[in-house]
């Protein structure tokens, strides 16, 4: 009898992870390497966000609290839905994690039988697939390339869907890609999903309030109001209020979902962390002054790094909308060979000769589920981006 479980095998570790390990491990052993694998905002949590933290422990605030939530921050997250996304919430309809991850798997989880499909737009990121797995669910890719924006059509939508189809993950702004919606692109994906009636649809929105340019943030119930009783609309504080290791993810819907969502927590984590949830009060009640100036230092860095990879030869980099991350396609780069005569074969062998030889951390396309392609992470300074645009370049340019 084997002892470990055969749904392992359904399942790979993450690559963002691998890859910014991998990268840490060559800075242990004294390489200069600049590590853009991993997705995480590189300035420090708001100060009024970590009053509230210290406070809540100086409160003896450190105990259990019910198992998806304290009622204060319940509240405070349909008073973000409401004030934000004009979507109207009770306190029984939302859930509490720890982080937007565990929102998502706790939905799959309680959901999910053997069969059930759900659609998942490639570029993806990477734990959609596996948490459908892990569930027990057929996750149905369907690519939407650099020649729609990175954006899935409503033809494609509408052909991926079966009388097996359950879910719908829709992300945007999106990670890997940056890609984002218009209300218009929107409303053309949810008529489609109104002429099923049996797809639900999970939204993860992390990246709300990460846009750039004149993009307006729209959310599939926010846009169609008849998907109201179907949508589980998901978001979390990692990104915006720059709080990814604090834990805190959070989603609103129907409430036979979120009463099956409290049920697989309760028998697992239970509350996500007493200290955490009293921050996040703070976080989406709060001044919310710091987003403006965060959104347009993303942005300059955007600017920078676009400019300089479409500098580099092999390489386009299409402009994205949002999140802080950049999708830039390498098809001019198969088919070479580095100068240490290994051939680029694959998006991977790209990623991986980029770091050995010029010492930067990317993640390879084949990750997200569209080659060949890679991300980087945009979340560090500027004068370190256009360090690690002139070593791609220098890269580039030493391949023949």
């Amino acid at each position: 009898m084997p002892f470990l479980s055969a749904t392992l095998a359904r399942v790979k570790p993450s690559p963002t992870i691998a890859m910014n390990t991998r990268s840490q491990e060559l800075k242990a052993e004294g390489k200069d390497v600049i590590g853009l694998a991993a997705g995480e905002p590189d300035f420090d949590t708001p100060d009024n966000i970590k009053a509230a933290g210290v406070a809540a422990i100086e409160a003896g605030k450190t105990k259990y609290t019910a198992p998806d939530g304290i009622p204060e921050l319940k509240k405070a997250v349909c008073a973000k839905f409401a004030r934000e996304n004009g979507l109207s919430y009770e306190p029984s309809q939302v859930s509490v994690s720890s982080g937007g991850k565990q929102i998502l798997y706790n939905a799959l989880m309680a959901t999910l039988n053997p069969g059930d499909e759900v659609v998942i737009p490639a570029p993806y990121w990477v734990s959609y697939p596996d948490m459908v797995l892990l569930a027990g669910g057929t996750p149905v890719v369907v690519e939407a390339g650099i020649e729609t924006g990175f954006k899935l059509t409503p033809e494609a939508l509408d052909a991926a869907i079966t009388d097996k189809t359950k879910w719908f993950i829709f992300n945007s702004p999106s990670n890997p890609t940056g890609a984002g919606y218009t209300r218009d692109e929107l409303k053309a994906l949810t008529d489609v999903l109104m002429k099923h009636p049996q797809v639900w649809v999970m939204t993860d929105d992390m990246y709300e309030h990460l846009v750039f340019d004149d993009f307006t943030f729209c959310t599939p119930a926010e846009v169609e109001p008849a998907l109201y009783d179907r949508t589980l609309t998901c978001n979390g504080v990692s990104k915006a209020y720059a709080m990814t290791g604090w834990r805190i993810g959070y989603a609103a819907g129907p409430v036979e979902i979120i009463n099956a969502m409290r049920k697989i927590q309760s028998q697992s984590t239970t509350n996500p962390c007493t200290i955490s949830q009293w921050a996040a009060v703070e976080a989406l009640n709060g001044t919310q002054d710091f987003l403006a100036p965060n959104r347009a230092l993303f942005q300059r860095r955007r600017d920078l790094v676009v400019e300089g990879l479409n500098a580099c030869p092999g390489i386009t980099c299409p402009v994205p909308e949002g999140a802080f991350y950049v999708y830039p396609s390498i098809a001019g780069c198969i088919g070479k060979t580095t100068t240490s005569g290994k051939t680029i074969a694959t998006d991977e062998d790209f990623c991986l000769a980029l770091l050995e030889e010029s010492g930067v951390a990317v993640v390879f396309g084949a990750a997200f589920g569209l080659s060949p392609h890679f991300r980087v992470s945009y979340a560090t300074d500027e004068a370190t981006l256009a360090d690690a645009c002139a070593r791609i370049r220098s890269f580039c340019e030493s391949l023949t």
